[in-house]
């Protein structure tokens, strides 16, 4: 059996550009980050020809930690909780990503919402390939609701969803204030249901504008992926292009679209496209981007209706830049709904 530990120095080593490195050393505490974290993860593959998530690296920061899921990686199971970014009051926020996504996408982000609250990434089952992940947004948030009490007994709640996770975030809310628990906030990042739940009008404009975008992607896709974007419609909901990242990394493609993530996105879709949003009795918070894709154009139309309170804030980007290129504007946008004046607005 091979010592997984004398594997695992060297690639850490290599990546992080630092020798030695200690075996109960934080990957974090050496300067690791997300891009990093995607290159061990790569070479993991490689030399021990196991294929584990990236975000894993949050939960087993250490190469002896690490060294020891390696020796039994089926018997894994990643933590429905991820401490992103330490903090020293009560009570935490929980933020969950989108279709296909992890609680890695939030590293970035979460340096830019400046807060004394701790700050939890919130990620469903299957990402690890160990679990089957769920279909329906609301065994989704049962998940998370069984979760966070065990972080947090009792509200207020402070709740961020991105995405199909604001949808998760909204029904765990819902069942938060069934169960006599205030909500501290609720806020939706390009969250939208799916367009079955939208007006005649509004699903006319939302068709006509992507089958412009899916004409324009497919003529620039080769024919294998051709296929796969047009037989699955999560992948055209949640589309990037895969070439120009792997061409700037120098990674392969499998380090993000690995099997369990890619069965993943295909049952969150299935649980957007069966879900049905009813009327929120609070507050809903809204970051939309500036930058118009795959949804709506106008999120007030959508959830006007559907929520006591309703309040949007526009930044910069497409719905997937938002996160990943203009992270800063729109970490910023979330602290400042929660700055104190709103947090007591939210409780009332």
């Amino acid at each position: 059996m091979p010592n997984h530990i004398d594997l695992l120095t060297p690639i850490w080593e290599r990546v992080l550009d630092i020798s030695p490195i200690d075996a109960g050393a934080n990957f974090f505490d050496l300067g690791g980050d997300s891009s990093l974290a995607l290159q061990v993860f790569a070479e993991i593959s490689r030399v021990c020809g196991i294929d584990l998530p990236p975000v894993m690296i949050y939960q087993v920061p250490t190469i002896r930690a690490l060294a020891e899921i390696l020796e039994n990686p089926e018997k894994f199971r990643f933590r429905a909780l991820t401490l992103l970014k330490e903090g020293s009051e009560e009570p935490p926020i929980f933020i969950t990503p989108g279709i296909g996504g992890n609680v890695m996408d939030f590293f970035q982000l979460v340096k830019h919402i400046r807060t004394a609250k701790p700050i939890y990434g919130v990620q469903s089952k299957g990402v690890e390939g160990t679990e089957e992940p769920l279909d329906r947004i609301e065994d989704m948030a049962q998940y998370f609701l069984d979760a966070i009490k065990q972080r947090q007994p009792h509200g207020p709640y402070y709740l961020i969803g991105y995405s199909l996770g604001g949808l998760v975030m909204l029904e765990l809310a819902q069942r938060f204030l069934a169960n006599g628990e205030a909500i501290g906030l609720l806020v939706l990042v390009e969250a939208y249901p799916h367009r079955r739940c939208l007006s005649l009008g509004q699903n006319l404009q939302l068709i006509l504008r992507r089958a412009k975008r899916h004409a324009r992607i497919v003529t620039r896709l080769p024919i294998r992926q051709t296929i796969s974007y047009i037989l699955h419609p999560a992948e055209r909901l949640t589309f990037f292009p895969r070439s120009d990242i792997s061409r700037k990394n120098g990674l392969p493609l499998d380090v993000w679209f690995t099997p369990a993530m890619l069965k993943m996105r295909d049952r969150a879709y299935l649980g957007l496209k069966n879900y049905r949003p009813r009327f929120y009795p609070g507050s809903i918070k809204f970051v939309r981007a500036e930058t118009v894709t795959e949804f709506p154009v106008d999120p007030t139309a959508v959830w006007g209706q559907l929520a006591k309170e309703f309040e949007t804030v526009t930044v910069p980007g497409d719905h997937v830049e938002i996160m990943n290129l203009h992270f800063d504007v729109t970490g910023a946008a979330l602290a400042r709904y929660l700055q104190p004046s709103s947090q007591l607005k939210e409780a009332r």
